[in-house]
């Protein structure tokens, strides 16, 4: 699609996500929704589809939008159908992660679909805030992970 490979990036195969007991997908948004480079690896797991093999695994999300209108939540959202298709167990963060997530006086991405940033042109990092619901996300979605397999 015309962006530079990351070399330094490991990279899973479709076949890959079966051996998880949880997985949290990340990505950047397109035009309010997944990128297309995301799709077509979704699009790649038909035979995961056909054998069930991912039904009952728990699933999450966070993502980057270039804008504070850039989609933060219809990516979530449209990822939704990806996970349901599959049977998957969509864990939303929510409001765990507290008052911060609703603190108005600086930009910060994330909502309780999952933890976000704005990266505008690729020039702008996490802030420490969006950094610490990430960190959160992770910690919350691998305790809900562990129930669901310790209850299996």
């Amino acid at each position: 699609m015309g962006a530079p490979p990351k070399l330094d990036a490991p990279i899973i195969t479709p076949q890959e996500l079966a051996e998880a007991d949880g997985i949290l997908f990340g990505f950047p948004t397109r035009f309010g929704m997944m990128a297309a480079q995301m799709k077509a690896f979704f699009d790649a797991t038909g035979g995961l589809w056909r054998e069930q093999s991912l039904a009952g695994k728990p699933a999450g999300i966070f993502f980057s939008t270039g804008t504070q209108g850039g989609g933060q939540e219809t990516t979530a959202l449209t990822t939704v159908t990806q996970l349901t298709h599959h049977g998957m167990v969509f864990v939303p963060v929510g409001y765990t992660f507290g008052a911060k997530l609703f603190d108005m006086d600086k930009v910060q991405g994330g909502s309780p679909y999952g933890a976000g940033t704005f990266a505008a042109d690729g020039s702008r990092w996490p802030s420490e805030m969006e950094l610490e619901h990430a960190f959160h996300q992770g910690q919350y979605f691998a305790s809900i992970a562990k129930k669901l397999k310790g209850s299996a």
